[in-house]
C-alpha cells in the first residue's frame, strides 16, 4: 500500500455509517469521524451518515460506491443493516450479514469455536426469564459452585465493556446479572481466565487473513470498562504485546483461526486472554472494530507500519472489486 488513494477510489463516494441509537452511539460517531478524516487525507470522497429513518431512501436514490461501518452495537454488528445493503446491492467493507450475526451472538460464537478446537472459557448463557423463573439465588449459587470464582458476567451481545463485571464474591453475582440485563435480555456468565488481555486485529486485503501485531491492554484501574476504553490516560497499551515470540505467534495463529472459522472476511478484532502457560483463550470477536484515538485497530496498524487511511482505502477498493 502507498500513501496515494487507490485508482478505483479517485471518483468514488464512500459512505461511513455511524451513530444510530445504540448505547455506543457516541463512540460510533467518534469512530466515524476518524475514518472520514483518514480517508479524506488520501483524497477519498468520504461522507459521514447517521443511521435514521432517512437512510434507506437515501441509499436507494443515491447509492455510494461502498459503505464503511463505524456503527457499533446493533444494527451495525448484528447483521441486520448489512442484510439491507445486500438487498440494495450496495458494497460494504466487512463480513456478510450472516457472518456478522454469527459473531454478534457471543455464546453461539464460543460454541462454534470450541467445536473448531479453540480454547474458550467455560460459560453459561441465561435469559432474563430463566434467571427469574428458576430462582435467582439458588441458580447463581449452583453456578458459582460449579464454575468457580472469579467469574465474568456480560451481555451476550454488544461491546465497549458495557454491562461487563468481574465477580470475585458470589454475593455480588445478582447485581452483576442485573447490570448485564440492562443491556440485553441474555447474560453470559464466563469463567475468568487470569493472564494478559490482548486484542488482535485481522485484515484480509485479498491474500487471506493476516494478524496485525497484538495489542496488550493494561487498564490502570484494573478493569477494561467503558471509561478505561475511551478516556485518555485510563489505559496503557503495549503494541506489540509483551509476549515471547513463540506465544505471540500462537496468539496470531489462534486469532486468524477464529476469524476464519467465523468467516469474518475483510476485517475483525479478536479478543483473547493469554494464560500464564501461554495458552490463548478466545473471548469474543468484533466485526466493526473501533477507530477512535484510543481504539485498538489503529494502534495495531501503526505498529505494523500501515497508515489507517491506507488500510481503509485498500479495504474499500477490495469491497468495490468484490461487488
Amino acid at each position: 500500500m502507498t500513501g496515494e488513494p487507490a485508482a478505483a477510489l479517485a471518483d468514488a463516494r464512500v459512505l461511513i455509517l455511524a451513530g444510530g441509537l445504540s448505547y455506543e452511539r457516541d463512540v460510533s460517531l467518534r469512530s466515524g469521524r476518524r475514518i472520514a478524516d483518514a480517508l479524506g487525507e488520501l483524497g477519498v470522497h468520504a461522507e459521514l451518515a447517521d443511521v435514521d429513518a432517512s437512510l434507506l431512501s437515501s441509499l436507494a436514490k443515491d447509492p455510494p460506491e461502498a459503505v464503511v461501518f463505524a456503527l457499533h452495537g446493533a444494527p451495525g454488528e448484528d447483521g441486520s443493516l448489512r442484510g439491507v445493503l445486500e438487498l440494495l446491492g450496495v458494497p460494504y467493507v466487512g463480513p456478510s450479514a450472516t457472518s456478522a450475526r454469527r459473531a454478534w451472538d457471543k455464546p453461539g460464537a464460543k460454541t462454534l469455536l470450541r467445536e473448531a478446537g479453540l480454547a474458550t472459557p467455560d460459560w453459561i448463557a441465561l435469559p432474563r426469564e430463566t434467571f427469574s423463573d428458576l430462582g435467582a439465588a439458588a441458580l447463581l449459587d449452583r453456578i458459582a459452585q460449579r464454575m468457580g470464582l472469579p467469574l465474568v458476567v456480560k451481555p451476550s451481545q454488544g461491546g465497549s465493556g458495557l454491562g461487563v463485571q468481574r465477580v470475585t464474591d458470589a454475593a455480588d453475582l445478582p447485581a452483576a446479572m442485573m447490570a448485564a440485563f440492562a443491556y440485553g435480555d441474555v447474560a453470559l456468565i464466563e469463567r475468568f481466565v487470569p493472564g494478559v488481555d490482548v486484542a488482535v486485529s485481522i485484515v484480509d486485503l485479498g491474500e487471506g487473513p493476516v494478524a496485525l501485531p497484538a495489542v496488550e491492554i493494561a487498564p490502570k484501574g484494573g478493569e477494561y470498562d467503558y471509561v478505561a476504553r475511551y478516556n485518555a490516560g485510563a489505559t496503557t497499551w503495549h503494541c506489540p504485546a509483551r509476549l515471547s515470540d513463540e506465544v505471540a505467534a500462537r496468539v496470531a495463529e489462534v486469532a486468524v483461526a477464529a476469524h476464519t472459522a467465523l468467516n469474518l472476511g475483510d476485517l475483525s478484532r479478536v479478543d483473547l486472554m493469554v494464560a500464564e502457560d501461554g495458552t490463548p483463550w478466545f473471548l469474543e470477536a468484533n466485526v466493526a472494530p473501533g477507530m477512535t484515538e484510543t481504539s485498538l485497530l489503529p494502534h495495531a496498524a501503526r505498529a505494523a507500519g500501515i497508515g489507517l487511511g491506507q488500510l481503509l482505502a485498500s479495504l474499500v477498493e477490495r469491497a468495490i472489486k468484490r461487488h
